[in-house]
């Protein structure tokens, strides 16, 4: 049976984003197996979905609908799941986060359109091809995966998953601030470039059907996945490369990086409101102990640190630091770290050091988080600052 390809400029372009999709996808399951690393699966997984999304244009412009045998591939293979794009978006930013993620249950809901639709192409296939052994369903001899309807299904689907994906980042952002003082160093900036190029291929989705009157017409969608494919190109190159990167950062973190897990627990119903004379007195204790025991130089300070040190809960103290001092745990700690370096620098203690060496000695981490922690609280860089001293 012979499956010619022809090697036309647009099949061409797209059969190198599609070789390059297969490949990273590969190379992101292997990297998922060998590390242990679900983020990494997930990414694999996506990766293929946009490698067979763009599959039907490129082996049209190669000739293989002009071909009764390729043609009925086409027909009756469902290439695009635009249905199951969204949720493996939604399960990939939950395993980036949160190293213990896993799907439960619950999760399994998210794949029944998916699998619907799958019954809908099964179907298809056997009443047009073993039952009747005449088109019915393909009367109109347009390939079902790029129906309008399907198309526009698939498109609210991922606006869908993608608002939850964002939702959850949202969601993780606020615990991880609450929870550790280096939160900077695990906040994860990729996927929230991940979710800009992901929204930045929804935009281009609904402006290429806008801007093109002949949408409907097979050959005039060609620039629309050309875009697909290069933001796709982007997220493969720079999610394969953070697949491990993000992980490790998750390890790290050690216990305390549990957040989810740890925000899932019940609360006791004592800590959720403090009389203002007991707040007063646990404001007093906690900024005790940030001025004797100086803890806040410890640069992997977490909030179960500071409780076990008042001999409190992790609750109470994220009470008394959100309600009493109107700032979450990471700025709490980075505060007191600045204080302690404005401390150092009036005493002139920069004349004969390093300033990322005095950030270092009070809890800092890294430039970059002691340059945005001290603008933050002096509304200035310490640079500004020094030079305004007396």
């Amino acid at each position: 049976m012979d499956f010619p390809f022809g090697f036309g400029q647009k099949s061409s372009l797209l059969l190198i984003f599609f070789f390059h999709g297969i490949v990273f996808s590969f190379l992101s399951l292997r990297k998922g197996i060998v590390f242990k690393t679900r983020s990494a699966t997930w990414l694999g997984l996506l990766l293929f979905l946009a490698a067979m999304y763009i599959t039907p244009y490129m082996l049209g412009y190669a000739g293989w609908y002009g071909s009764i045998t390729t043609k009925e591939i086409l027909f009756f293979v469902p290439f695009m799941q635009v249905l199951l794009i969204g949720p493996v978006v939604y399960f990939y930013t939950q395993s980036l986060l949160n190293s213990a993620f896993k799907l439960s249950k619950k999760d399994w809901v998210h794949f029944i359109p998916v699998l619907l639709y799958s019954i809908y192409s099964l179907l298809v296939f056997v009443v047009d091809k073993l039952i009747l052994e005449e088109y019915y369903f393909y009367a109109d001899d347009r390939d079902k995966d790029l129906a309008t309807w399907y198309q526009i299904a698939g498109l609210l689907s991922m606006n869908f998953y993608l608002v939850l994906s964002l939702r959850y980042y949202s969601n993780y952002k606020k615990l991880l601030f609450d929870t550790v003082s280096y939160a900077d160093a695990i906040l994860f900036r990729w996927i929230k470039n991940f979710m800009l190029a992901f929204l930045c291929i929804l935009i281009l989705r609904v402006l290429f059907f806008i801007l093109n009157p002949d949408w409907g017409q097979f050959g005039s969608q060609f620039w629309h996945f050309i875009a697909f494919s290069l933001v796709f190109y982007y997220i493969s190159i720079n999610g394969y490369v953070n697949a491990v990167k993000s992980t490790t950062l998750l390890h790290a973190a050690g216990n305390d990086m549990n957040i989810f897990k740890e925000a899932a627990m019940p609360r006791p119903e004592t800590n959720s409101g403090l009389l203002e004379a007991d707040l007063k007195q646990w404001k007093e204790r906690l900024e005790a102990l940030m001025r004797e025991k100086r803890v806040f130089e410890n640069p992997r300070l977490a909030v179960s640190d500071v409780a076990q040190a008042l001999g409190t809960n992790n609750k109470m103290i994220s009470v008394v630091v959100n309600t009493g001092f109107q700032m979450n745990f990471n700025d709490f700690i980075n505060h007191h770290r600045i204080e302690a370096v404005k401390e150092l620098l009036h005493r002139g203690e920069h004349t004969t050091r390093t300033l990322l060496g005095i950030a270092f000695d009070c809890g800092f981490n890294s430039k970059a988080t002691f340059n945005r922690a001290f603008k933050k609280s002096s509304s200035m860089s310490p640079k500004d600052y020094i030079s305004k001293l007396p």
